[in-house]
């Protein structure tokens, strides 16, 4: 794999001269704020951009599908979006499906890939390519499904020579709907096998940020990525399965970044970090370059007197934790793999040590749930803040912060709970009011959580097939989803509310991100009776041969 240098830090890059490279137009929803605090399209626009045959440029729609208030245009060179022959979207997130007919609409672009017999040519990628693609399939040409990596780049060359010939939409389509990681819907042989980059264990091409900004959530962070995929195969977790294998970077090679760049803040990104070895030895690294950092969620039980320590030194004030159930039982079900008594020291390691804000995450509406789980809970806060009192950094001068931030378990494609059913929205209402009165006894704790409606619908858009485009489409012509969906012929209930029957068949099946089904299923069986499954061993993919990645 070639090493990206690509960075521009805060400056803008000027508009790509023409001269016989392809035009495509990179589109990012959600503003620039959004896109700046976000990682994947990033290391997307770095790949197509050191290409020397594309000339790529920057759209950030906003939720209208608007940039600054008008018709879409690019950052570069302020060109309509319409004029690009290649219209290329980075789709994160479900709730950004909105953005898609908006924009197409507002640039003059019809939004149905049946009513645009010629170019442009409309792709999307990113994690929604190989979760789900199928509820926007109706607007998108072609799907890219896998990472950025040669094959991606030897698929843009094949492009830019059919478009450079003269090729019209239909001959385009019919020539690429084939080749490794593209899905033409309704012209690729399903499912399409996802693609990854670089062998087991080792992420070798680690994305980060091209650039950075004093408006992004993350100030002035060179984001960096240290691992990809996870082991532990949590069972809630599409991230654990659709970038599987788990791969980590090489202590050299984010050095070599760091370098590079020479940001004033360093974001480490990752599902697993204190499983990294050289975590403390980075950070201490970083120190001496005079770096500011900070780190992303991490396991209780990789949280150390050394790593603590360190932090604390380095200024670092708030430690984000995830509980992810209520109860050993529900932790049990989705597989945690961790030891209450691990989660206990992390929290008395944060007190002892001085951490303002100790941040804990908790996800509720699990299937058979409880209240006795909830009662199990409420002990276990009373344990935390127990902890928390008895050492130095708990005191009442010094009384450490705890945020628990709940929010409702969204049964996604391609994990166990791919069958189970989703907990209807006055249940997860009622859960919500109980842990808010819950807490309230409890000084220095407070409780947030998300919106159950907001959770359904992001269900909706996850479970659905490809009638969903039509959902979309009304919200689009309507002014939101809470209005479309008293306009929508469909059933929600259909999709959300039941438990599958083993062998249904779903519709985002058009993709094959490795892992066997038959895999998912036992463990979606052994979910239902609490039972605990290993973690993917330390050996390669092909020595395992277990969840079905060795036929990657």
């Amino acid at each position: 794999m070639v090493k990206r240098t690509l960075y521009y830090g805060v400056s803008e890059p000027d508009a790509p001269v023409l001269g016989g490279r392809l035009p495509v137009a990179l589109v990012v929803p959600g503003g620039d704020k959004a896109a700046i605090s976000s990682l994947g399209w990033q290391a997307v626009y770095r790949t197509l951009t050191e290409e020397p045959g594309l000339a790529v440029e920057r759209v950030f729609p906003d939720k209208l599908g608007l940039t600054d208030g008008t018709d879409p245009k690019t950052r570069e060179s302020n060109s309509p979006l319409s004029s690009f022959p290649v219209i290329a979207w980075s789709i994160t997130f479900e709730e950004d499906f909105l953005s898609l007919p908006r924009t197409l609409l507002a640039a003059g672009v019809p939004p149905l890939a049946a009513e645009r017999p010629t170019l442009p040519l409309v792709i999307a990628g990113g994690p929604i390519a190989f979760l789900n693609p199928a509820p926007i399939a109706p607007f998108i040409d072609l799907f890219w499904v896998g990472e950025a990596d040669r094959q991606f780049l030897n698929f843009f060359d094949t492009l830019k020579r059919l478009v450079f010939d003269g090729k019209d939409k239909e001959e385009i389509l019919e020539a690429i709907k084939d080749m490794p990681g593209i899905y033409a819907p309704g012209r690729s042989k399903t499912p399409v096998k996802r693609l990854t980059s670089g062998p087991t264990g080792i992420l070798s091409d680690p994305a980060f940020s091209c650039f950075i900004s004093g408006r992004a959530a993350f100030r002035d962070t060179l984001l960096l990525e240290v691992n990809r995929g996870c082991p532990y195969g949590c069972r809630f977790c599409a991230a654990g399965y659709i970038y599987r294998p788990p791969r980590l970077a090489k202590i050299e090679e984010l050095k070599r970044i760091v370098e590079l760049a020479d940001p004033p803040k360093v974001g480490l990104v990752g599902t697993a970090l204190t499983d990294w070895p050289d975590l403390v030895p980075f950070l201490k690294w970083l120190h001496s370059k005079k770096k500011k950092f900070s780190l992303s969620s991490m396991r209780a039980d990789g949280v150390t007197d050394e790593l603590l320590i360190y932090l604390r030194e380095r200024g670092i004030r708030t430690i984000t934790l995830a509980l992810e159930g209520a109860s050993e039982r529900l932790r049990r079900m989705m597989s945690k793999k961790l030891d209450p008594q691990d989660f206990l020291n992390a929290v008395r390691l944060c007190a002892r040590y001085g951490v303002n804000h100790l941040k804990l995450y908790l996800i509720v509406g699990w299937p058979g749930e409880t209240d006795a789980d909830y009662e199990e809970l409420e002990q276990f806060i009373h344990e935390i803040v127990r902890i928390r009192s008895e050492e130095p950094g708990g005191k009442k001068k010094h009384l450490m912060r705890i945020t628990i931030g709940i929010s409702s378990l969204v049964p996604k494609p391609f994990t166990p709970f791919q069958w189970a059913p989703m907990m209807d929205e006055a249940s997860l209402d009622a859960r919500m009011k109980q842990l808010v009165q819950m807490v309230k006894p409890f000084k220095g704790v407070t409780l947030q959580h998300d919106s159950p409606f907001q959770a359904r619908l992001q269900g909706l858009l996850a479970r659905g097939g490809e009638e969903m485009a039509e959902f979309i489409q009304l919200a689009a012509e309507y002014g939101g989803w809470k209005k479309a969906l008293k306009r929508w012929n469909g059933d929600p209930t259909e999709i959300l509310d039941r438990e599958r029957s083993k062998d249904e068949p779903f519709p985002w099946e058009v993709v094959d991100i490795g892992v066997k089904r038959e895999f998912l299923w036992k463990e979606w069986e052994n979910a239902k009776i609490a039972k605990v499954s290993p973690k993917c061993p330390s050996k390669e993919c092909a020595k395992c041969a277990l969840c079905g990645m060795e036929r990657s």
